[in-house]
């Protein structure tokens, strides 16, 4: 098999952290660019980002990375101006090739965290069957249907009206959208457009009847604070997955790995020492 195309390999950045562009598939012959970090050096956990985009997962990463660990970090094509192929438009597609890019990784035994958006990911990943794959980890996921808490479409929501859904405290993350500037305001366009090409109903009416296949360790974790995926979907979620651990944090929210990323950490980690 050739040697999947790589760019920016090899360097780190004075953070540490290594980048490297991926030419992978994600079904059939297709392939796509894809943004990787790399950091820290370990047992390795994949970090999928929700609608928020990459910047929700950086500070978390780098924390994550303290803990001598090696945290890899994609951008979903189509987030933050990255290049997406009219074709790679679902969630499916996106657990493809990130089961890919763990093949092409050669890692063993692998976390992948996902939130929001991210951890439907996560769930058809660990649907997938990939043994590189040890554990998913879900948080404020999205995916599964719940009678009685539908989720909000958040294509049709102002940006303010979005973080009063998604903090347990939203002040200290409000954005004023006139400070924006205009790389901002693309950014932020882009991962729209992207999240609306990938879930449009921000879930799959068959992945709840497809979770009891699941066979890897799943932990679902809930803000209890989360006014987009409320605690009672979390523990629905974790119910419909054979095994699951269902863990509900005090004062956080929707993206933990931004409000309360310490508390989101050692609940992992403590969560690993259990199950190990």
């Amino acid at each position: 098999m050739a040697k999947e195309v790589e760019r920016n390999n090899g360097e780190k950045r004075a953070d540490g952290v290594t980048l490297t562009t991926y030419q992978l598939p994600y079904g059939g012959s297709s392939k796509v660019d894809l943004v990787v970090e790399d950091r820290g050096e370990g047992h390795p956990f994949l970090l999928l980002h929700g609608g928020a985009g990459p910047v929700s997962m950086a500070r978390f990463a780098a924390l994550l990375a303290q803990r001598k660990v090696r945290v890899i970090t994609p951008t979903h094509p189509g987030f933050a101006r990255t290049n997406r192929p009219d074709d790679l438009k679902s969630v499916r597609g996106l657990a493809q090739l990130y089961s890919a890019l763990l093949d092409r990784l050669g890692v063993s035994d692998v976390t992948v965290i996902g939130n929001s958006v991210g951890g439907w990911v996560a769930a058809e990943m660990a649907l997938l069957g990939n043994p590189r794959i040890g554990g998913v980890v879900l948080v404020g996921a999205l995916g599964v249907e719940v009678p009685g808490h539908p989720l909000p479409d958040v294509s049709k929501l102002t940006l303010g009206e979005i973080m009063s859904l998604s903090y347990h405290n939203p002040k200290p993350f409000m954005i004023d959208p006139a400070s924006m500037t205009d790389d901002q305001r693309a950014i932020m366009a882009a991962n729209r457009a992207a999240l609306q090409a990938y879930a449009p109903q921000n879930s799959d009416p068959t992945l709840a009847g497809r979770l009891p296949k699941n066979t890897v360790p799943a932990l679902v974790i809930s803000g209890e604070s989360d006014r987009i995926a409320n605690p009672e979907y979390g523990r629905a979620y974790a119910a419909a997955i054979p095994g699951a651990k269902f863990e509900l944090l005090a004062g956080t929210g929707h993206m933990p790995q931004i409000e309360t990323p310490d508390l989101l950490i050692e609940t992992i980690l403590g969560y690993g020492q259990r199950s190990g």
